[in-house]
């Protein structure tokens, strides 16, 4: 496995290389992380990580500074999962000078995470589009556990007309129902065991709506009193298509529940399909 810092180097690297998938990451690699690779180890002949804290994505007052950094250990699964490549490259590489070009989403960013983390997606979506420019992949794997990110990668992939697949990995989790994620480990003990009540109040809406409930802003509001009557502060939970991320209706055919909730200190996302 070669473990590449700069992008010259990296393109040197990869030209030699007929497919590539991807799997861009910012550290702090689990299981998740893993699974993510192992998928991308299906679809191409080689297998390209990044690992880089992305700044823009990360408002005033939000976690830049203590995100998990785990390079050696990173590199470490890495290796043992079969990836090719590690691109690992400083700000100075990604952004040699100050980043005036920006991309704009679309208006869907700016609900769910974009009502509560405004430009969050605009940081995402500029990082993406130029780790796309630098690795040029075939296909691209992103995690369903950020099912709003992998929406709006496939909207860029489409709306700019880039050469790639978008990729949707199945979320992760922990024998009690907690979606891995990197910011796991910023919960205490107290708090690890009351995490996994996210999926909980998530398969109970699932099972309403799948048992024909149809109130489903009473469903919503019920589960955001469960969670802030056991010391939660919720964010959202919502009900959305699943094709569109638009408030579901009774009768659509795909839907997504979405939550977002502090736990503490650490805000914890998740979400689950379901149908009626």
């Amino acid at each position: 496995m070669d473990v590449i810092t700069d992008i010259p180097s990296l393109r040197r690297r990869l030209g030699r290389e007929r497919s590539v998938a991807f799997v861009p990451t910012m550290g702090g690699l689990h299981a998740g992380h893993l699974s993510l690779v192992r998928i991308a180890r299906q679809q191409a002949e080689c297998v390209v990580a990044s690992v880089f804290v992305n700044r823009l994505q990360f408002l005033p007052g939000e976690d830049f500074d203590r995100y998990p950094r785990t390079l050696g250990e990173d590199c470490r699964l890495l290796q043992e999962q079969g990836a090719d490549v590690v691109f690992t490259p400083d700000e100075a590489g990604i952004y040699p000078v100050r980043q005036e070009f920006m991309l704009q989403p679309p208006p869907v960013a700016e609900a769910l995470e974009g009502r509560f983390r405004p430009g969050f997606f605009r940081g995402v979506a500029t990082v993406v589009l130029k780790l796309f420019n630098i690795v040029q992949p075939r296909v691209a794997v992103f995690g369903k556990k950020d099912y709003q990110q992998l929406h709006l990668m496939c909207e860029l992939v489409r709306q700019l007309n880039l050469p790639i697949e978008i990729v949707g990995g199945e979320t992760v989790r922990a024998p009690d129902g907690l979606a891995l994620s990197s910011r796991n480990r910023y919960l205490n003990n107290d708090e690890r065991m009351e995490a996994a009540r996210l999926h909980r109040t998530l398969l109970w809406i699932r099972r309403e709506i799948e048992a024909g409930g149809c109130d489903l802003d009473t469903l919503q509001r019920r589960a955001e009193d469960e969670l802030n009557a056991h010391g939660w502060k919720t964010d959202y939970v919502a009900i959305c298509r699943g094709d569109t991320l638009a408030p579901a209706a009774v009768d659509d055919e795909s839907i997504i529940i979405l939550a977002a909730a502090w736990l503490g200190s650490t805000r914890l996302i998740d979400n689950l399909e379901a149908s009626y």
